[in-house]
């Protein structure tokens, strides 16, 4: 079916023998699916390339811009996704959100984390934690601030959720604390997460 043109270039950051690393923009979705097929990064790179294998190594949520890793071969699939699988990649991002000065940072944020098949937003429910994320600010800027975000698991949503909960959602979403619908092709506003910088051991 046609599908709105997300407005946005992807920009390529580091070309390998065996990855792709690209600046991957806000709304575009990682890999295909639903709605989002030939607008999704997967899809641009492989056309640009003319390489049918290309596979991303991990997954951003289409609303989060930045770093984004692609295998080239289905050789060097396992070996770049086990790196995210075993934690052994630093993730680092950073945020606008809201700002309380009650709160002191860094702090880290542990919860459990739950998300449901076919429920858009995910929750947090008792129960022994299963995500972890250090958070620190970076500045104040008026009544919001800028956050950086080193998240030690990766549940889907996790940042954002952990920004919710300390009562400081980040600019621009959406899902938390509120979902409100958006329209696919409404593009004026954002989610100020990026993610800023990936860093591992080439395997």
């Amino acid at each position: 079916e046609p599908e709105v043109p997300v407005p946005f270039e992807m920009e390529i950051l580091h070309v390998a023998d065996a990855i792709i690393v690209v600046d991957k923009p806000h709304f575009l979705a990682t890999i295909p699916r639903g709605r989002h097929i030939t607008e999704t990064a997967t899809v641009r790179l492989r056309r640009l390339f003319d390489e049918p294998d290309i596979t991303p190594a991990h997954r951003l949520d289409r609303a989060t811009a930045g770093v984004l890793m692609f295998t080239r071969a289905a050789r060097f699939r396992r070996a770049y996704q086990d790196l995210f699988v075993d934690g052994s990649v630093d993730k680092e991002y950073e945020a606008v959100a809201g700002f309380d000065p009650g709160l002191t940072f860094p702090r880290s944020v542990e919860s459990r984390i739950v998300k449901e098949h076919g429920v858009m937003t995910a929750h947090e429910e008792p129960g022994e934690p299963n995500s972890e994320t250090r958070v620190e600010i970076i500045e104040r800027v008026g009544d919001a601030a800028r956050y950086r975000l080193f998240p030690r698991t990766g549940k889907t949503h996790q940042l954002r959720l952990h920004l919710s909960s300390l009562g400081v959602p980040i600019h621009g979403d959406p899902y938390y604390p509120t979902f409100t619908s958006v329209a696919p092709d409404d593009f004026s506003t954002p989610l100020q997460l990026l993610a800023r910088r990936l860093s591992f051991t080439d395997p």
